[in-house]
């Protein structure tokens, strides 16, 4: 399993604006309290939404108003989820997540990314089985693979993984056994740098020189749009596609 979808997937939160990344997050804690409720202690995914508000120094004010508009006690915008998925130059599969109020604009903007940049849009289902839905707890190189072994896999993790080009190490569950891994991690004092529940394809496939750097302008013009959450690929892209 290879790490570049969550380095694009990093490079790609690291470049937009601070704006768009809190609408995105605001979004995400709004459908979150909708479809599970406003109490993070009973919503695992409202937690982790508000986890990552607060690591982007997100004000607590402006979490508790999105949680309000999403569970009624304000007016807000009711958000739909849905999943697109296609094909990047190079046979690349990719998902792309949104939450929007305009199924029509969103399609329309995301079929444009996917042609201005060489790709094409498929049906539902038609590149979805390539990847799976993971816990994903990432740390940096030099941590100490050891002592996040042993908490892992006695908190229920079903993997650890040291990428030996660049010394990440990834600590993998099944999204149940996520919020179990990721308490585990934090009371063990044991620092990462990302924890999500994501997508992660089967198998990836290595892309180069002209068709890397068009699988990066593609995946980059699908995680500015407004209405995307998250775009996944099973693309392996190295160092020299961003340059």
């Amino acid at each position: 399993m290879g790490r570049g979808p969550s380095i694009a997937g990093r490079k790609g939160v690291q470049d937009a604006k601070r704006g768009q990344i809190f609408t995105k997050l605001i979004r995400e804690i709004g459908v979150a309290a909708r479809n599970g409720g406003g109490d993070p202690k009973t919503n695992s995914r409202l937690r982790l939404a508000m986890d990552k508000s607060l690591a982007m120094n997100m004000s607590k004010d402006v979490i508790e108003r999105a949680i309000k508009k999403a569970t009624g006690e304000l007016d807000g915008i009711n958000y739909e989820e849905i999943r697109y998925e296609g094909y990047a130059p190079g046979g690349i599969a990719v998902l792309v997540d949104c939450l929007t109020e305009n199924k029509l604009r969103t399609v329309a903007e995301v079929r444009h990314a996917f042609s201005k940049c060489g790709g094409n849009m498929g049906s539902e289902g038609s590149v979805a089985f390539m990847f799976k839905k993971l816990g994903v707890i990432t740390f940096e190189p030099g941590s100490d693979e050891d002592k996040i072994t042993e908490i892992a896999i006695d908190a229920g993790a079903d993997d650890v993984v040291v990428y030996p080009e660049d010394g990440y190490i990834d600590v993998i569950a099944t999204p149940e056994n996520f919020e179990s891994v990721k308490t585990a991690m934090d009371a063990a004092s044991l620092k990462y740098i990302e924890a999500e529940v994501t997508m992660r394809a089967d198998n990836d496939i290595a892309v180069e020189g002209d068709v890397a750097k068009q699988v990066v302008k593609m995946l980059s013009m699908l995680e500015d749009l407004d209405d995307v959450q998250n775009v996944y690929s099973n693309a392996e892209l190295g160092e020299d596609a961003y340059s």
